[in-house]
């Protein structure tokens, strides 16, 4: 039995409810990479749905990366771990936690944090754009200008 029961009151599309449980599942370990999911049409029948519906939330799980869907063999949880670098991802993990606990023992709450890293990159996103010659940026210094015009009158 696919642990699933539909939400009568919630305003949340029928399909979303499905993905999001599908997911949260996923997530949570009850299926394993590699697991084959019941059918589309399989799936309708045992919740009681329509196929399109199962079939908009499949479609959407597999656009995300959750699902694999074979024609003809199936559709299988995909493992997530490894499509992420698995390793490479813990290493980032551990950096990035460092850099944070380094934070805030310097006294940042977490959305200081997220602000002033969000501020660098864009910083260094814009430093490579002009690298490129990509942002001719200008900074126009309107005191100058304005005595400079002053002067000319």
């Amino acid at each position: 039995m696919f642990p699933f029961e539909i939400d009568e009151a919630s305003d949340v599309p029928l399909w979303v409810q499905l993905r999001n449980r599908i997911a949260y599942l996923i997530n949570d370990g009850y299926f394993k990479p590699g697991d084959k999911l019941p059918t589309v049409r399989g799936l309708a029948s045992e919740i009681s749905i329509n196929y399109n519906t199962v079939n908009k939330a499949y479609l959407s799980l597999v656009s995300d990366g959750y699902l694999e869907s074979t024609r003809g063999r199936g559709v299988f949880v995909t493992d997530m771990a490894a499509q992420e670098g698995g390793e490479g991802r813990a290493e980032v993990e551990a950096v990035l936690d460092e850099c944070i606990a380094s934070c805030r023992e310097m006294g940042m709450d977490y959305d200081d944090i997220e602000h002033a890293m969000s501020r660098k990159i864009k910083r260094l996103k814009h430093e490579e754009a002009r690298e490129r010659g990509e942002v001719a940026a200008r900074i126009i210094d309107f005191e100058k200008s304005a005595v400079r015009t002053a002067k000319e009158a």
